[in-house]
């Protein structure tokens, strides 16, 4: 009966996302299911103050507040000074905006630019879209196209395979395992190359089916038109890029030399660093502070309020039996855990959320079977990913109400660039874990 109330349980949790319920009401109500499915205390489980859902968004809300805190403010001096239009205007003056394929490289660029520089996904959308519709409409090429350079530059090797990429996704394995941001290298460097291979052949695959089959730009997001509004006077791309190498240099640097909290060092040097260069472009530091500071509270509790239901999923007896599934698949136990990892990101359509709760379900026993924690780490992280691209994932909803696209006409490709990419790298991350590591 346990096992399968959190069977019951994950099903609420996907059903009601789909239909558009916030996770913070949904992971209570489904946690509560398991609580009483699973014959357990029901307010300790809720609510008490030793291990307990409560206590699971607290610790994660104690863990990471801080990364995206300082991550949206720095998200909001980059965004609000015009350097992100400044950085896009500039890849598109190398890529051309002459040929769709060169466009839609460059939207690509541009995105996993902004995002290795620790800018939110959701931030990257804003900046990014409304430099894309004009183009599309010039050149006429199908507007549902848009979806795949931008989630192969948000959701692939930015998020989760690049060494020392400084989101959170790449940060939560650190707390649990012990390691650095730039955790196995070798298996990051390699899926990588992997991941950026796949996307392209994708995109160019789609690109020259689309134009094959005369399909054209449809303005679905024509009521918004008014949203599209580019500021005149940016910083200089050199200006505008300084940042972003502030915090990858203090990420590199701070990981190699083992500190502490080097993520939190880095962000709060590029803010400052953001803070003086862009003072002249920004019309007020209170507001860009305070946006930011708002902007961080509703990610945040997202992911946490899903970690916190995997708290009470592995608290819960039922577990005992999904766990015993999940840690005796055969061969090398880096395949178990990611399985364990995608399964999870697919459940709760996040990521950063799956991979919260196959860390806290899984990592002690994996590291007492002696499973290298970078290996670990880097596996982990991109298997989070694999599967988070489902109908209900905040990401797709966002993008398609910032684009005017909706599940008929884009949903597919939005799948397929972000699964194809990342299962093909997790692949060749797993069998270079399973050789070197």
């Amino acid at each position: 009966m346990g096992t399968i109330g959190i069977l019951i349980a994950i099903a609420l949790i996907v059903l009601m996302a789909m239909k558009g319920f916030s996770i913070v009401f949904i992971a209570p109500l489904a946690s509560i299911i398991v609580i009483v499915t699973n014959g357990m205390n029901f307010f300790p489980s809720l609510i008490g103050t030793e291990t307990s859902f409560m206590t699971g968004l607290t610790g994660f809300l104690i863990n990471y507040f801080g990364v995206f805190l300082l991550g949206a403010i720095l998200a909001q001096y980059i965004e609000k000074s015009g350097a992100a239009q400044a950085i896009a205007q500039k890849v598109l003056s190398i890529t051309g905006t002459e040929k769709p394929f060169s466009v839609l490289i460059a939207i690509y660029a541009i995105s996993a630019i902004l995002t290795f520089g620790g800018i939110s996904l959701f931030v990257v959308l804003f900046v990014v879209i409304p430099l894309a519709k004009p183009l599309f409409k010039q050149l006429n090429i199908g507007w549902n196209l848009v979806v795949i350079p931008v989630f192969l530059g948000i959701g692939t090797f930015t998020m989760t395979m690049l060494p020392g990429t400084p989101s959170i996704q790449n940060v939560v394995p650190t707390t649990y395992l012990g390691t650095t941001l730039t955790a196995a290298p070798l298996m990051g460097i390699v899926a990588t190359l992997i991941s950026i291979v796949i996307g392209v052949i994708y995109l160019r695959y789609t690109l020259k089916k689309s134009l094959a089959n005369g399909e054209t730009f449809e303005p679905n997001a024509e009521k918004d038109e008014e949203k599209i509004i580019l500021k005149e006077k940016i910083p200089s791309f050199i200006i505008s890029i300084l940042p972003i190498l502030v915090l990858i240099i203090i990420i590199f640097t701070g990981s190699a030399l083992k500190v502490a909290n080097i993520v939190l060092i880095g962000l709060a040097a590029a803010i400052v660093v953001a803070a003086a260069l862009f003072h002249k472009y920004i019309p007020s530091h209170k507001t860009a502070l305070s946006l930011g500071a708002n902007g961080s509270i509703t990610p945040i509790f997202f992911t946490a309020a899903a970690v916190a239901f995997g708290v009470v999923i592995t608290m819960a007896p039922g577990f005992k039996v999904i766990s015993d599934f999940i840690l005796g698949i055969p061969g090398n136990p880096l395949i178990s855990l990611s399985v364990a990892s995608a399964a999870l990101g697919a459940i709760t359509g996040s990521s950063s959320g799956g991979l919260g709760i196959a860390m806290e379900a899984f990592a002690q026993s994996y590291l007492a079977l002696g499973v290298n924690a970078e290996a670990m780490h880097r596996i982990s992280a991109i298997a989070s990913s694999v599967f988070t691209a489902l109908p209900h994932a905040g990401a797709i909803l966002s993008m398609f109400a910032l684009t005017g696209l909706n599940h008929k006409n884009a949903y597919k490709y939005s799948f397929y660039s972000t699964t194809l990419p990342n299962f093909f790298a997790l692949i060749a991350a797993l069998i270079l874990g399973i050789i070197f590591y």
